[in-house]
């Protein structure tokens, strides 16, 4: 298998290929694997254009005609799914196996979506709740908000695309889409299956671009949502630029897991493994601090460390690979710079911490300075650290310390501990008993303060693509 030569940009549902000026590299090699057409100004301009023309017809297309789009989706992408995988981990590095994984989670979206299309209800509600409504009953109905703009990452480049695209079709909006330049591979084949449906014109755009020439994703006041996933200096700046459109963000984190002293060490290592280092820890989801109750403390160090000295890293094509490149140099060299300040600052190096170019060692640190970027910051990459407790309210407290409130692991067989978890901590989502790197992709998804504003998960985004419409209906009294 190999990748086309060229790879087009698609302006109103229709492939062009005004030139080859995008480059994307192979994450492990370095070199230019192939090359991808990359939108101007004018031509994002023009996409918003027939986006905006394309409001009326999506929003009249009858929910069979939208299923039918999803479920198109869904069998292409599973024809197509070696394919998807094989670009996947060539233009982001990421594990074979990993790759597969998010294609998978890509054609789930899509059925979710596909499911989920045919189901847009309303309610009728009573609205003589005192004598002067008398005879009023209300109903209420979800409509389209309109063009939306999707801005999407480079760790999970077909999957969180997925979380944007699908919603957007089941609903009816159409969209423009700014894929990362660095793993645009994935949203370009999403157009080309999109592009054999009939959905109307102008109903999609998916057009790589450079950051300073993507402004009008944000500021056109004729996008009436903006979707963006990346980084929180990113994503804050474009919600301060975006006008009056509703902006949703999915931001990053620092998330922590909690291993209480009756939890399953041996599945808690296991879960703990996964979560810190799954396609090289850059998940906004990511394991980084590993909070591990006083009494088991030792016990689980010893494990881990073991566990995590056994991770195969190298070429993300070999079946057996666990960890794979980071992104590029850059970002490991950054990620580097943060284990060495750590260390520098007392922290004692368990494991790992080398560095080869894009390739880091799952790394494992303990006695990290709090005042430190890897415990103060996002790391998204393959390094976590422990921190010792003793009561389950300081274990909570060492969570809710911080800016991010993505998601929260926690390994206890205490239900009281659980619920305490659930009302305590200040964050999108709790897991039991697994890492908080866990999601299903039709649950509610998202975070709180620094992580991020709305909820992904297909329902839940179709609800931030809808509107809500009111009718008031008076019977005159007799």
């Amino acid at each position: 298998m190999k990748l086309k030569d060229t790879y087009p940009l698609y302006l109103a549902n229709e492939a062009q290929q005004p030139n080859t000026d995008l480059a994307v590299t192979d994450k492990f090699t370095g070199e230019v694997a192939t090359r991808v057409a990359l939108a101007d100004a004018e031509t994002i301009a023009a996409g918003i254009a027939a986006a905006h023309a394309a409001e009326e017809p999506m929003r009249k297309m009858a929910s069979y005609e939208r299923q039918a789009v999803l479920q198109h989706c869904v069998d292409r992408f599973t024809e197509r799914k070696d394919e998807l995988a094989y670009a996947l981990c060539i233009e982001a590095g990421k594990p074979i196996n990993d790759s597969r994984g998010e294609v998978g989670r890509l054609i789930d979206t899509f059925r979710i979506a596909a499911e989920e299309s045919v189901r847009m209800l309303g309610e009728v509600q009573p609205l003589d709740i005192s004598p002067r409504a008398k005879g009023y009953q209300g109903i209420w109905k979800r409509v389209p908000i309109g063009a939306c703009s999707f801005i999407s990452p480079f760790n999970f480049p077909l999957n969180l695309a997925a979380h944007k695209v699908a919603p957007a079709i089941a609903v009816g909006c159409p969209f423009v889409m700014k894929p990362a330049s660095r793993t645009p591979l994935g949203a370009i084949i999403m157009g080309e299956v999109l592009a054999e449906t009939n959905l109307p014109k102008g109903a999609f755009s998916i057009l790589p671009a450079a950051r300073d020439g993507a402004d009008l994703f944000t500021t056109d006041d004729r996008l009436k949502l903006l979707s963006f996933t990346g980084s929180p200096d990113v994503g804050w700046d474009l919600k301060a630029r975006a006008g009056k459109k509703k902006v949703v963000l999915e931001l990053g984190g620092n998330a922590a897991v909690i291993i209480d002293a009756d939890a399953d060490l041996d599945d808690a290592v296991d879960r703990t493994v996964f979560g810190a280092f799954y396609q090289s820890g850059q998940s906004c989801i990511g394991v980084q601090r590993i909070i591990v109750h006083d009494a088991v403390y030792d016990a689980f160090k010893a494990k881990l460390v073991a566990k995590t000295k056994t991770l195969i890293a190298g070429n993300p094509h070999d079946e057996k690979t666990f960890v794979g490149p980071m992104i590029d140099v850059k970002e490991a060299t950054r990620l580097d710079n943060w284990i060495q300040e750590a260390t520098a600052k007392g922290a004692t190096l368990l494991c790992g911490g080398k560095r080869d170019g894009a390739m880091l060692e799952a790394t494992l640190l303990e006695d990290v300075d709090p005042a430190t970027k890897i415990n103060r910051e996002e790391a998204f990459g393959p390094v976590a650290f422990l921190i010792r407790f003793r009561e389950w309210k300081e274990a909570l407290d060492i969570v809710n310390d911080s800016k991010f409130g993505l998601q929260a692991g926690v390994f206890t067989r205490d239900i009281f501990k659980v619920l305490d978890a659930w009302d305590e901590l200040d964050v999108g989502g709790v897991v039991v008993n697994d890492v908080p790197s866990y999601r299903v992709d039709n649950m509610p998804y998202g975070g709180v303060k620094d992580s991020g504003l709305g909820r992904e998960g297909v329902r839940f985004a179709m609800e931030d693509m809808t509107e809500i419409r009111n009718l008031v209906i008076r019977r005159k009294q007799v």
